[in-house]
Order: C-alpha cells, then structure tokens, then sequence
C-alpha cells in the first residue's frame, strides 16, 4: 500500500510509510558499545590525567610521612636498623626533654620576628607597585632578586654583617659611640639577626604574589569608590584588602609553613660552634634540634618524633589561621549588610 502526503506535510489516514534502508545489524550491536566506551572515557579519564600527580606524591610524600611515623616507635638505630619497639615512649621523652622545648620557644620568636614584618612590608611593597610609576617591570623584578640568592650564600652575608667582633653592623654602631651587640651570642639579638634573613629574601617573593592579586581587583570598584569621596588609604582598605583576602590567606599559611620549618640560616649563622643553634642553644630551632637528634646523636627514634609533633603543631596553626581568617571575612562582610541595609533605609 502506497502513502500520500496531506497538504499539511504528514500521512493520510490509513497509510503506511515505506520501508526505509534498515540498518544493519553490526552497526546496532556497534552503538552501544561506543556508548559505552565514550562514557567510560569521561569518567575514568580525568583520574587518569591526575593519576601522576598522585603516584609522585605517594612515592615521595606520603610514604616517607607514613614511615617516620613507624621509625618513631622504635628505638632506631641507622646502621643496626629496626631496634626495639618501644611505642610512643620517644613521644614521651620528646615532651620531656627541656632542649625541645627550648627550640619550640626559639622557632615560635624568630616567627614572629620575621612573619609579621615581612608581611607588612610585602603589602606595602605591593600597593607601591601597584600604582602608576615608571619602569615598572624593572622594579617588580628588584624586589625578586633577594629571592634568587640561594639561602646558603644569604647566611654566609648576613652571618658575616651580624659578627660581633668585626662586622658591619657593629662597626656602624661603635663609629655612633654606641656599644657592640652581641649578635650570635645573645637571644633576642641573635632572633633579630636570622629573622632579618628571612626577611630580606621572602618579603619580594609574598610581593608580587601579593601585586598579581591586587592587579585582579576590578578598577571599576576603585573608581566607584573615587567618586563617592573615598581617599586612597580608605579604598586601600576597603576595596583593595577584602579583594586579595584569598591570597592573603595563602601567603600566611606558607608563611607560617616555612617559618617553622627554618634550618638553613641559624644552622650557618654560627657554623663554627660545636653545638648547632649557639653555645647556649640561643637559636637552635625545632628542625635544627631534629637534625642534630637524628645526625649528632643517632636517635632516629626520636627525631622522627619530633618531626611528628611539628607536623601537628604546622597543621594546628595553619588550620587556626583558617578559621580566623574565616571569621575575620564573616565579621566584615555582616558589618558591610548593615551598612547596604542604613543607607537602603535613608534612601527610602
């Protein structure tokens, strides 16, 4: 039976359509297989693009993590190897031992010495960069050349500026009629000295992490807040500080990682002492003590306890300048709702 077409464009009533080309049956059985297939590769592929990032962590991350913490239940030896179990009795004598505590103490002030100036400055750093001056890129690449000097060089220099007896420092001050400091043998002098080493390298590095994060800030926010009467110290800290919140945030947390993981400037500040970190272990920090527990005195055991314990007191301060952070930003931003709430009121 034939069909006719209705003026309308479908069949008439009683009509059938004419067989079309049938598809053949390897194709059907082809089809889903290809589905299949397409929807297997959607959904196993990005793990599978990620899968190296994660292989290299397991092997040179988390791996060393997981045995330090077996290695710490032993009373390790590194030529006899695996010695007695002892379980957490290494912990014990860790939280017992007066020198760790001495060296949470000195890495805790030499932190704050060099974390919230650095800081500070890098902010202001970047602000400067960030307005309209000449050679702009000549100045963004100074500020990063501190941080280009390997650490080793940066402590022989400043080890050298620090001497008490013939350095630069003290020279200065004694053609001021001022008396010597005792830079490497006294405490806080001697914070202040390895602090300022941080300092001079990482403040142009947290700077123009910080400028790139101030260059994101909408320029129409500026404006509007130009136009409203607002100077440039109240857009600075209305406008450009809540925009680089996030960044702020991230600069803390790796400031905080790596200054309690310091080594390599009090370890060469005094190297020719016979005990790393001063006679007095004046500046001996957490990982210097660690380095001289495992290296020195050849207790693995503990050392790898105390790499525990800082592990647990880095993610303890990081998670508590999370939260801060956090509530810092909840606070503001209620404080702004009220203010759009006032001045929706006064409008009406």
């Amino acid at each position: 039976m034939t069909s006719t077409i209705t003026p309308s464009g479908g069949l008439a009533e009683g009509t059938e359509p004419e067989p079309g080309p049938r598809e053949s049956s390897s194709a059907r059985n082809r089809r889903p297989w290809r589905a299949r297939l397409s929807r297997l590769d959607a959904k196993a592929s990005p793990y599978v693009y990620i899968a190296p990032f994660f292989i290299l962590f397991g092997l040179v991350g988390l791996f060393p993590l997981v045995y330090t913490f077996f290695v710490s239940l032993f009373n390790w030896k590194l030529l006899k190897g695996q010695g007695d179990f002892v379980g957490f009795d290494n912990y014990v004598k860790v939280l017992s031992d007066e020198y760790f505590w001495n060296s949470l103490f000195n890495t805790a002030s030499i932190f704050l010495l060099s974390a919230i100036p650095q800081l500070i400055a890098a902010v202001f750093i970047a602000a400067v960069l960030d307005q309209n001056i000449r050679a702009k890129t000549f100045w963004r690449m100074s500020v990063l050349l501190p941080y280009v000097v390997t650490p080793a060089a940066v402590a022989l220099i400043f080890s050298t500026m620090f001497g008490e007896q013939y350095g630069l420092i003290n020279n200065i001050l004694q053609n001021f009629g001022l008396d010597p400091i005792m830079w490497k043998s006294e405490t806080l002098p001697s914070h202040i000295a390895i602090a300022t080493m941080v300092n001079w390298r990482w403040t142009g590095y947290n700077a123009l992490i910080l400028l790139a994060a101030m260059q994101s800030v909408p320029r129409e926010l500026h404006e509007s807040a130009q136009l409203d009467g607002a100077g440039p110290l109240r857009r600075f800290l209305s406008v450009t500080l809540p925009g680089i919140r996030p960044t702020m945030i991230f600069v803390i947390i790796t400031a905080t990682v790596g200054g309690l993981q310091i080594f390599v400037e009090p370890r060469l500040f005094d190297s020719s002492g016979s005990t790393p970190g001063g006679s007095q272990r004046q500046f001996q920090t957490t990982v210097l003590y660690l380095w001289e527990m495992a290296f020195q005195r050849q207790n693995f055991g503990q050392a790898s306890a105390i790499a525990w314990i800082l592990f647990f007191i880095i993610v303890g301060v990081g998670v508590l300048n999370f939260f801060l952070s956090k509530s810092i930003a909840t606070a503001e931003a209620k404080v702004g709702a009220k203010r759009r709430r006032r001045r929706a009121g006064g409008e009406k």
